[in-house]
């Protein structure tokens, strides 16, 4: 491979990184319509594989410190402020499951402990290096949302 070639080549990769990111909703720019976002955050569908992780690290979804989740024998110290999310697929549909996991108060109510896992508005009192960032990427939502889909 010449060195232009090779620079095209990687000219190629950075050109279709861009067009998958330009596919991202930012934060600030999701729309909720009758309690749904209708289309993927990341302009690409989730993994339920991968979803499965986030929603039990205790760094990114941490979806188990509130939730009982019997899909997830193996992990320890399932909580109990939230619903069982045991059959959460037939009571939500995906749509509605990518608005609570993104902005779960526009869903609930403010009042609500879940957090807004996609959303800048986060409250009083953020941390001053977290201000201006989600808790998980959209892509992250997605595959969050992939892995509630199994969960009938």
């Amino acid at each position: 491979m010449t060195p232009f070639t090779r620079l095209l080549s990687g000219c190629a990769v950075l050109c279709a990184v861009t067009v998958a990111s330009a596919d991202i909703v930012a934060p600030g720019d999701v729309k909720i319509e009758n309690l749904s976002i209708g289309s993927s955050l990341s302009g690409q569908p989730g993994d339920a594989a991968t979803g499965r992780k986030v929603f039990a690290d205790k760094k990114l979804g941490n979806c188990l410190a509130c939730h009982v989740n019997s899909d997830m024998p193996e992990q320890l110290f399932h909580g109990e402020i939230g619903p069982a999310l045991d059959g959460v697929a037939s009571r939500w549909t995906p749509e509605q499951l990518r608005t609570i996991v993104a902005n779960s108060k526009a869903v609930f109510t403010d009042n609500s402990i879940m957090p807004r896992f996609y959303s800048l508005d986060v409250g009083e009192n953020v941390r001053k290096d977290l201000v201006g960032k989600t808790i998980l990427s959209a892509q992250q939502v997605e595959d969050v949302v992939a892995y509630l889909a199994t969960l009938k």
